[in-house]
This record gives C-alpha cells, sequence and structure tokens, in this order.
C-alpha cells in the first residue's frame, strides 16, 4: 500500500513538471516571432503587446545625428534615416555605413519587444549620398529613354548598392509630373507626361523586385535581402505648383489632379510599393501634410494602399506659418490626415509628449495610432527585417560594380538628345572624327565631377570638383579619340586662343551648377556665367558642338544660331564616358525629349497639347545617327 502510495506521488511530480515544461515552451512560443505564421496574425499579436509609448515611438523617423543605440531603446524609434549629405564620415567606406546602421539596429533589437527600426536614405539616382557609389543619370534623363526595362534594371542596381551599404529603405522614385521647368526639382521627373512617368514606375519592381504569380497586388512587396522598400513621392501634386516654386500650390480641377499627377501612384500601388511620402506642396489651397481628403480617403481608401505614409523632412512643422509655431496642431493634422511615419527629423521628444497628451485626450484616436503601427510594422515584416535586422556584409562588393557603371554608360548614351547637327542634313557634324589633328575642349562642365551629377550627390545641394569615383566627360573624350589627336583642355579660353591655334573643332561643355529643391528654383532659367561667353567665344571661331549639361531644359535660343550642333546630356552622372560613346559614333543618338524645349521662359508653363504651344523644339524631338562602322 505504501509503495502504491509512494508511486502514485511519484508520477503525479513527473506529471507536473511535464506540465510545467510544456507550459514553459508554449510561454517561449511568441507568434510574431515566428516567420511562418500569417503576417496579419504576427502583426495581431505583436500589436496586443504593444504600449502606447511603443507604438508612437514606431510612428517616429529621426536623422542619424540625432539617434544612439541608447536613443532607439528609450524612445523605440522605428526609423532613422540619412538627410541629404548625412553619413558616418568624409569618404565613407560600405563597411562604415554597415557599422553604424547595425549599431543603431543594436539598439532597437534590445528593447522589451524587440521591434527592428528601419533604415533610410534618398537613393535618387543611384545610392548618391555614398562615396564610390555608381551614380546614375537623373531622372529627366532617363525619361528621354522611354525604356521602362531600363528603368528596372537601374532600380535593381540601385538596390544592390544600397543593401551594399546596409540600408533597406530607399526614398525613391519621384513620381512627379514636372509641368514647369523653373520648378527646381524638375530634374527628379521624368516627365511632362503622365503616360511617361507612369511607365518608368518600373523603377518599383527593380528596387523591390516583382510581385511573385501567386502574390496580392497592391500589397506591400520586398522580394529578399538584395532588394529594398521603395518610396512613391511626392504626394500629390509637386510638379504643377505656380511657377515653379517649390512647396507651393497647385492649383487644378480634381480632374486635372487626378489624370495628370495622380498616374505614377496608380502603377506603383498596383505594384506593390511599400510606402509613399507627402509633398510639402498645396492643391487648391491645401497642405497635402494635412490632407486628410487625399491622404485618408484616396489614397488609403480608393486606391488601397496597404503600405505606410511617410511625411518630408519636417513636413508637419510646415502646416503652420511661421513653421513649428502651434506645434501641437500640426500634430494634430499630419497624424488626423493619415500620415502613419513622421520625419521628424530632430525634435523627437517633443512629438512624442504632443502626440501622447493628444490621445490621451481623445483628440486622436487609438485607431488612428492602430492604422498607422499596423501599416509599419507590415513592411517591416513583409519585408524580412525581424529575421534578418542586422545587414551582412556579403554584398559590399557592389558599390560601384563595374557592372553597375556599364548599366549607367548605357543610360547616359540612351538619354542624349541631338538637337541640331549642322545647318542642313547634307553636312552633319555629329558624329565627330576620332582622328584629327588638334582639338579645343571648354567649358565648365568638361572636367568636373560634381557638376556632371548635379544635386543629390555626395551631399543635399551637390558640389563642384572632384567629388567622387567616376569619368568625367574630358577624360572620356580622351580615352576614346585616336592616339594621335591632340586634345587640348582649357575652361574658358579668349578668341585669340581659339583662333591661334587652327583647331579641327571644339566641344563646348558648359550647363547649370548643381542644385536641389530650393535653390533650384528659377524664373529665368538662364545658363550661368561664363557659359554663355564660353559658347559665343569658341562658336564663333571653330565648329563647335556644344553639350549642355543641365536638370531640364534652359534658354538656349539667343546661341543656336552660332552653334554647329547641340546636345541636350542633362545631368549625366559618374559615367561620362556614355557621352562620348555617342558624341565619336561608337553608338547613335536615338533619345526623343520627354520635355517640351521653350524659347523664352514667358511661354511658361508650356506643355504638349496647350493651346498656346509654340516650342524651340517639341516634345517628342530628337534627331537621329547611326553608328559608325569599324
Amino acid at each position: 500500500m505504501q509503495k502504491r502510495k509512494m508511486g502514485n506521488i511519484l508520477f503525479f511530480c513527473c506529471w507536473m513538471i511535464l506540465l510545467s515544461v510544456k507550459a514553459a515552451a508554449a510561454e517561449e512560443y511568441i507568434i510574431y516571432k515566428d516567420p511562418n505564421k500569417p503576417l496579419n496574425k504576427r502583426i495581431k499579436d505583436l500589436m496586443k503587446r504593444m504600449t502606447l509609448e511603443e507604438k508612437i515611438g514606431q510612428m517616429i523617423q529621426i536623422d542619424r545625428t540625432k539617434a544612439t543605440p541608447n536613443v532607439l531603446k528609450k524612445y523605440y524609434i522605428g526609423s532613422v534615416l540619412s538627410g541629404g549629405g548625412s553619413v558616418p564620415r568624409k569618404e565613407a567606406t560600405a563597411e562604415d555605413w554597415i557599422d553604424m546602421i547595425n549599431g543603431f539596429q543594436k539598439g532597437s533589437l534590445s528593447t522589451r519587444l524587440g521591434i527592428p527600426m528601419i533604415y533610410g536614405i534618398d537613393a535618387v539616382h543611384g545610392n548618391n549620398n555614398v562615396y564610390k557609389a555608381t551614380i546614375f543619370p537623373h531622372n529627366v534623363a532617363l525619361g528621354v529613354t522611354r525604356d521602362p526595362q531600363l528603368i528596372k534594371k537601374i532600380g535593381a542596381a540601385t538596390a544592390l548598392e544600397a543593401r551594399a551599404t546596409g540600408i533597406p529603405y530607399v526614398f525613391a522614385p519621384c513620381l512627379a509630373v514636372c509641368r514647369d521647368p523653373r520648378w527646381g526639382r524638375c530634374c527628379e521627373s521624368y516627365s511632362e507626361d503622365p503616360n511617361i512617368v507612369r511607365s518608368m514606375t518600373e523603377m518599383v519592381p527593380g528596387l523591390q523586385g516583382d510581385i511573385p504569380s501567386n502574390g496580392r497586388l497592391g500589397v506591400p512587396f520586398v522580394a529578399n535581402k538584395e532588394k529594398v522598400a521603395a518610396c512613391a513621392k511626392h504626394y500629390v501634386g509637386d510638379g504643377g505648383t505656380v511657377k515653379g516654386i517649390n512647396e507651393n500650390n497647385t492649383i487644378i480641377d480634381r480632374h486635372g489632379l487626378l489624370s495628370i499627377h495622380m498616374a505614377g501612384y496608380y502603377s506603383s500601388i498596383i505594384k506593390g510599393v511599400a510606402t509613399v511620402m507627402v509633398s510639402y506642396s498645396s492643391w487648391n489651397g491645401v497642405r497635402m501634410h494635412g490632407n486628410k481628403e487625399l491622404v485618408t480617403g484616396f489614397l488609403k481608401g480608393t486606391l488601397r494602399f496597404r503600405g505606410f505614409v511617410i511625411s518630408d523632412w519636417a513636413g508637419i512643422d510646415k502646416l503652420t506659418y511661421p513653421w513649428h509655431t502651434n506645434y501641437t496642431y500640426s500634430i494634430l493634422e499630419g497624424v488626423n490626415a493619415g500620415i502613419d511615419m513622421v520625419m521628424l527629423p530632430y525634435n523627437y521628444t517633443e512629438f512624442i509628449d504632443g502626440l501622447t497628451y493628444l490621445v490621451n485626450n481623445n483628440f486622436v484616436s487609438m485607431t488612428r495610432i492602430d492604422d498607422a503601427v499596423k501599416r509599419i510594422l507590415r513592411v517591416k515584416f513583409q519585408m524580412g527585417l525581424f529575421e534578418n535586422p542586422l545587414a551582412d556584409y556579403s554584398l559590399t562588393k557592389h558599390l560601384g560594380s563595374p557592372e553597375h557603371r556599364e548599366l549607367a554608360r548605357e543610360a547616359v548614351r540612351r538619354s542624349l538628345v541631338l538637337l541640331k547637327n549642322g545647318a542642313n542634313a547634307d553636312e552633319p557634324v555629329l558624329p565627330l572624327p576620332k582622328k584629327a589633328t588638334s582639338i579645343l575642349v571648354a567649358g565648365t562642365h568638361a572636367n568636373n565631377m560634381g557638376y556632371q551629377c548635379g544635386g543629390w550627390t555626395i551631399t543635399w545641394q551637390g558640389l563642384s570638383g572632384n567629388i567622387t569615383i567616376g569619368t568625367t566627360i574630358l577624360s572620356a573624350i580622351e580615352s576614346t579619340v585616336d592616339p594621335e589627336t591632340k586634345v587640348v583642355y582649357k575652361e574658358n579660353p579668349d578668341s585669340e586662343f581659339v583662333k591661334s591655334n587652327n583647331f579641327s573643332y571644339a566641344i563646348v561643355v558648359v550647363g547649370e551648377t548643381p542644385y536641389a529643391e530650393g535653390s533650384g528654383d528659377s524664373l529665368n532659367l538662364t545658363i550661368p556665367a561664363p557659359g554663355p561667353d564660353i559658347m559665343t567665344t569658341v562658336c564663333a571661331s571653330v565648329k563647335c558642338v556644344v553639350v549642355l549639361v543641365t536638370g531640364r531644359p534652359v534658354v538656349i535660343q539667343p546661341y543656336l544660331a552660332q552653334i554647329d550642333a547641340l546636345v541636350a546630356a542633362w545631368l549625366p552622372g559618374t559615367e561620362g564616358q556614355g557621352v562620348a560613346d555617342v558624341l565619336f559614333g561608337d553608338y547613335g543618338f536615338t533619345g526623343k525629349l520627354a520635355r517640351t524645349w521653350f524659347k523664352t521662359v514667358d511661354q511658361l508653363p508650356m506643355n504638349v497639347g496647350d493651346s498656346h504651344y509654340d516650342p524651340l523644339f517639341p516634345f517628342g524631338f530628337g534627331l537621329t545617327t547611326e553608328p559608325v562602322k569599324a
């Protein structure tokens, strides 16, 4: 009897131990950490575990200069970004970037729930903040190619070069339909034609990967660790502001807004774009950062966008004037309009305090907060950040790779537009002969990598000089001509120099100096001095080809009669060899204008189809040449 009693006790103890082991195992199993569970179940499980403080933290994006592992841990920060030119150090390596980003990420992973942050950067023509990265032509050039598959390849290369530096999120593509070249961001717009802009949304699957055949259209999608989350921007109407003034008012009826400026968003959402950035501009007087009708109603409701909506840099601050006055009101308007992640980028504690107050006092509902956080978590889960939060070093080899530079060189070749080629078709100037006694290369932009790349390169507004690795137009010419041809470079030669040297011909490379938004706005669109003087001096004395390096059409009509051949090279990026490839006939000119080239700025805005359409070179214009047979 005693033995049976002891046996029962022993059995009971073993049973209790087994139950406790099972309970412990069950407790250790967390649904949101299981990649095999459906995405919505993971989101739901994580959401129910989160406090208001943790949810608000996810809605915040701060600049790297304000980020530390401890800040990310303490405030549960959801995202960090590099503003234009915000880098770990000058000429930072890919490894430097990864070290910095992983350091921030470890702060996020050490929080109670271990939600990874997402690091974002403006990669608008390649991974353009990063030294040695391949800098592709700006969008104004890419629209000329009218080749969605080329744009898709550029997207894939940009994604690889972003991942090479540990960055999983890029603020691209810009889907603005620039209707007035006086706007300083026109260089970021593919075209004045919404159909071209729509076709260029192949950049989205280039960056993110193709949605699989059994996947759902319209749901955020990032294929793997070699792809990045993309951002369609700037929603909506930024390319239609009055006089092209940055952040100004776009005055247009609803039909015009939807048919012209919304074009790229329709296709981007179908292709699974992960995020959408709101524009600084207004629509008929209502600032987009506070436009609930278009952000929540149309984008999230009608278009059924399922990713997250992000503000522009300090975008909610600009809901009041002067900026950042009555900041609590700005938070209320921006968040209730439907912005999910707020690019602050510095004043995060003020935002936390303000939004917490608004929620606790029922000015912002928990439903609105939960909508924002679900959207952010959906993107993070879908792109695999929970499984692979830390960047590794295996992709660093892709930064500035020969394959990507060759792709950029092809893009340069195909984006050149030949606007004039001799006095008549019987006497073409281009292609140029490689063999000549001596040739003159002149101009401010012939030997200047920074000018060649334009704004959003290494720094926000761009720089002059030898700013990164690449091939200038001058060095490309020198490597293309016959070894016996003497190439003489003089940036700003005087008339006597040009006449006395008996040059066979001259190549003059002039254009705009670098700019980005704001400082790039121009009401006169003239070529900066001494560009016009260089053109007139050289072209008066020798047969000349003028290559324009600009982010948009500029005033050229007064000089056109003197110029023998005129080429629009736009902002070609680091691979200047693509310009020489076509000038000397290794490839033919094929590009067709994706923008109208005006005669005078008094005609602006003027787009194809307008009743007052009277261009210098019409939309779609572009002379062609055949490659020279060896």
